[in-house]
């Protein structure tokens, strides 16, 4: 039986792994550090293409885990056709929340505030002021209230909102108040000034954010989006920001990353961020800290956290024990 474990971490730099496992070292580099097939647990390259992180998949016959180590699992899901059933994928939740909340609070900020504009001010050397809208008294609607969601709640909390409106797939109580299904958004979108995006990327969500889904937003709102840019349609958002009946904060954009000569670079009120969300100096402690414990459970045999799905007959690939995996198909 093989035990071998993929990290796109250095294993001689993680401190607390467990023994038992062969740990290689693999961040998407065009050979492989050992034989696919032996491998048991895959921890997926960050911030790596897509094409990169699935290119070993149709070879892993052995895999019983998936880990990924951003907060969305689409990069990985086109290539759960080539596993066999059984298959675990994780995500990881828990490293991006703080990173991701602390964007969104700034990229807010810094789009009502007009920071951008005192940036491009003070290079000109003039002295620009009067009045901007402040956060304080605004309605929020946060749409995809995962931990990230609850995250970036916990940070708008003392900024003395008027209303914070949560959404989600299905509706819940929480401490703070009622999240609402997904059905409701369309009577939430009209009342709130600053509408955040925070929701996976599936075949539900991509292109939720439409014309209509637009329409619906009040003159003068802001739409944040730190979740992915596969959720907004680009052409529709960018009538809305030419027509200057919205403004937008995006660390996401589609396509991705965003071609020199596309029009959302000069867009009236946009400020685009470069996917930036996740990789700062808080990620790779709770990187470590999340696999150190998953590979424990793993290794003990315990439960594994923060599985999303396990692969079955109808998502895996049709595998002959003795020629594995066949020819998998490309991903687009």
């Amino acid at each position: 039986m093989t035990n071998d474990v993929w990290l796109p971490l250095r294993p001689e730099e993680i401190e607390g792994l467990p023994d038992g496992p062969d740990y290689h070292f693999w961040d998407g580099a065009p050979e492989f550090p050992a034989d696919p097939a032996d491998c048991v647990l895959y921890v997926v390259p960050y911030m790596r293409p897509s094409e990169t992180c699935l290119r070993p998949l149709p070879r892993m016959r052995s895999v019983r885990v998936v880990q990924t180590l951003s907060a969305g699992i689409d990069n990985v899901t086109p290539g759960l056709k080539h596993l066999r059933p059984g298959v675990q994928l994780c995500n990881a939740r828990g490293v991006h929340e703080a990173s991701t909340a602390e964007l969104a609070l700034a990229l807010i900020l810094a789009s009502l505030r007009g920071i951008p504009d005192f940036v491009r001010a003070q290079d000109r050397g003039e002295w620009r002021g009067g009045f901007r809208p402040a956060l304080a008294d605004k309605s929020v609607l946060i749409v995809g209230y995962g931990s990230i969601g609850a995250a970036i709640e916990d940070r708008l909390t003392p900024f003395e909102l008027a209303r914070v409106a949560r959404v989600a797939r299905s509706g819940r109580t929480t401490e703070r108040g009622p999240v609402h299904p997904l059905t409701e958004l369309p009577a939430l979108l009209p009342e709130a000034d600053v509408v955040i995006l925070s929701t996976p990327l599936t075949d539900s969500t991509r292109g939720l954010v439409d014309e209509a889904f637009l329409a619906r937003m009040k003159d003068g709102a802001l739409l944040v989006n730190v979740a992915r840019g596969g959720v907004v349609d680009t052409k529709a958002l960018l009538a809305e920001l030419e027509a200057g009946r919205i403004t937008a904060a995006l660390d996401v954009t589609d396509p991705e990353p965003l071609p020199r000569e596309h029009p959302l670079w000069s867009a009236p009120g946009v400020l685009v961020s470069p996917h930036v969300g996740g990789p700062t100096s808080a990620f790779l402690p709770r990187a470590e800290r999340l696999l150190v414990a998953q590979l424990k459970r793993f290794v003990n045999r315990e439960p594994l956290a923060n599985v999303i799905l396990t692969t079955d007959s109808a998502t895996a690939a049709q595998t002959d024990p003795a020629s594995g995996p066949q020819s998998p198909t490309t991903a687009t």
